[in-house]
């Protein structure tokens, strides 16, 4: 392999690594959502549930077009461990979410229209031979775009590879690069070195950086996240007096307002066809991600909401009233901090009986921590400590970030800690992407890429040696 020497950043690479003209794609597929932008901006231009629809053999992708139809599924093409399951769908969702809605249309070419043809109704052609392969490198969807790509820490050398190989051979990027997930999330926050506490949808996960790079030993991660904390939800309403029913939003035609705690008066719509399971799971999930946003909170301690006397207390404040889509409402109290109090106390959760609902001591926050932290060199934790960076949308509940400050308090007495916790909502959403945003952008970052000759060269197996 010829050994590139590292360009100046005064040198415009545009050769080998897509120079400045053309702004890099960042893309950031994640199991709830999939984000995809250009480099240098401040937000993804374009963010698509990562859920899609299959009707008559076909894939749908867009929110849009999540409707109840006979036969219509959804599906995600991702796991719940934010790892690729579905290779085929994951290509077509993220083939629809970078080229038909971030690029501009092309224009055909005029030999394709018709045009140019002579009376004859036969079309010139040069004599063609070089030109194709050009022509055909154009066409490819991507031919002008080099693409950054996250992915999640435990992800496997295959899944990177696959992750190339379509880059490359499917859509013909010029330039290619690979990266984690809590390293860009850490780089969003100003930081090479943090702890990076990522609370996302289907899982949690605790990492730490140093110098931009993970460090491997330190890669906790548990299902306790957003999806899981919709369940505990489930778990409630099934357990309250009078229990709550989950009517989705699409099989309301008419309601009146009621009395909290009343009965429900609402005109249901009739579907003469069956709907499927997956479809009203998905839109259970959005009345669940509601009652999540403007409802559910964390208790801020200093103790846990176990504490005698806590829960007494709560009773006596204001609650949050939340009204279902059917026009049913109801008052929350202390049930709003139980049901999130499982993140942090695994003897506070609800009983699930499903294996997955179930949460064990070492899937708690603080216990992530703290795994993660022993799997780092004892010199490097004051450092780690200090720069405490939060990202994912579950983090937004209200009072995350103090109960955190509190417990990390406890575990670490006389250690300097400082939580990095962005603002706004969308930068703690967006953590990931914004952080591949900086670094796809960076003029110094020119140098990093795999360009598309190194990759004619090594194969697929460049990304494991280089994407480290």
């Amino acid at each position: 392999m010829s050994h590139q020497q590292p360009l100046s950043s005064s040198v415009q690479p545009t050769d080998i690594y897509g120079g400045d003209e053309v702004s890099a794609l960042v893309l950031d597929p994640g199991y709830c959502n999939t984000r995809a932008g250009y480099a240098g901006e401040e937000m993804p231009k374009q963010v698509l549930p990562s859920f899609y629809g299959h009707i008559n053999g076909r894939d749908v992708f867009g929110d849009e077009y999540i409707v109840p139809k006979p036969g219509f599924e959804v599906r995600n093409y991702m796991n719940r461990d934010s790892v690729v399951e579905d290779w085929d769908a994951a290509t077509r969702m993220w083939e629809h979410v970078l080229v038909k809605r971030l690029q501009p249309e092309r224009s055909t070419p005029p030999s394709k229209k018709g045009l140019n043809v002579s009376d004859d109704g036969d079309v010139p052609m040069e004599d063609d031979g070089n030109n194709e392969d050009a022509m055909d490198a154009l066409e490819k969807p991507l031919a002008e775009n080099p693409l950054l790509m996250t992915e999640a820490p435990w992800n496997s050398p295959k899944a990177r590879e696959k992750a190339i190989e379509i880059s490359m051979e499917t859509w013909g990027v010029p330039a290619f690069w690979l990266s984690k997930t809590p390293v860009l999330a850490a780089f969003a926050a100003g930081k090479a070195t943090a702890l990076v506490i990522d609370v996302g949808g289907a899982n949690t996960s605790v990492t730490a950086i140093h110098d931009g790079m993970v460090l491997k030993r330190s890669i906790q991660r548990s299902p306790v996240g957003g999806v899981w904390l919709s369940s505990q939800i489930c778990r409630m309403w099934d357990g309250s007096e009078p229990k709550v029913d989950v009517v989705p939003r699409f099989m309301v035609e008419s309601k009146k307002p009621v009395e909290a705690g009343a009965p429900a008066e609402a005109n249901l719509r009739k579907f003469d066809f069956d709907i499927h399971p997956s479809f009203r799971a998905y839109e259970e999930e959005r009345v669940l991600t509601e009652f999540k946003e403007s409802v559910v909170e964390v208790w801020r301690g200093p103790q846990r909401f176990t504490t005698p006397g806590n829960e007494d207390a709560v009773r006596t404040q204001p609650g949050r009233v939340f009204e279902m889509p059917d026009g049913s409402n109801q008052m929350w109290r202390e049930q709003r901090f139980k049901v999130s109090e499982g993140m942090w106390d695994e003897t506070a959760a609800y009983n699930s009986t499903d294996e997955e609902g179930r949460v064990t001591k070492a899937q708690t926050i603080p216990a992530l921590i703290k795994a993660a932290l022993e799997g780092v060199d004892v010199d490097l934790r004051p450092n780690i400590l200090g720069n405490v960076v939060v990202t994912g949308s579950t983090s937004l509940l209200n009072g995350f970030n103090d109960r955190l400050n509190h417990e990390l308090a406890q575990m670490y007495p006389g250690v300097k800690i400082k939580i990095h916790a962005a603002g706004l909502t969308t930068e703690r959403r967006f953590g990931a992407w914004i952080g591949g945003s900086i670094l796809a952008s960076l003029g110094t970052f020119h140098q990093m890429w795999i360009s598309r000759k190194e990759y004619d060269e090594n194969g697929a197996g460049i990304v494991e040696k280089r994407c480290k």
